[in-house]
């Protein structure tokens, strides 16, 4: 059975990554989000991993955080071996898909409903390593030409 990573940070990412969770019965799967009190919730729900929450107020804990969930980030891609890594953003998410990508996974991208006109920071990052890149918009599809559109997740 294939391995796939679905990874996304918490909030609107995450909830836009749950509409795909008829697919998790179809792989050995883990999904990879961060640790909050909502997200500590769905562990008994599915199989999951967390990284740390990292709020951007206080920059110096921000870029602490942002190294300790790197170093995560490796540490689940290695021991897991994923064949592919799934992911609807944020930060996070490009983490798993560049780390996954390093390791040899299939990385494949759907672009946050949120952007409609440009690429959001990580799909821009992502769209380069992407093997498949999904908008959820037309207008994204006709500006980038290896993004296909798949509609609304949500």
């Amino acid at each position: 059975m294939k391995k796939v990573i679905f990874a996304a940070s918490s909030g609107g990412h995450l909830t836009e990554l749950l509409k795909l969770q008829e697919l998790f019965n179809e792989y050995d799967y883990l999904l990879v989000t961060e640790k909050t009190d909502v997200t500590k919730e769905l562990a008994s729900k599915y199989n999951m991993k967390f990284v740390k929450y990292g709020p951007c107020k206080n920059k110096i804990k921000y870029v602490w955080t942002i190294i300790q969930n790197l170093f995560l980030t490796i540490k689940i891609v290695a021991k897991f071996k994923p064949d592919t890594i799934v992911s609807t953003g944020a930060q996070i998410g490009g983490f798993f898909c560049y780390v996954g990508k390093f390791f040899g996974a299939k990385v494949i991208y759907i672009e946050t409903m949120a952007k409609i006109k440009e690429l959001s920071g990580t799909g821009n990052n992502v769209y380069k390593i992407a093997d498949k890149f999904y908008v959820q918009w037309k207008s994204l599809q006709e500006k980038y030409d290896k993004a296909e559109y798949i509609g609304r997740l949500i």
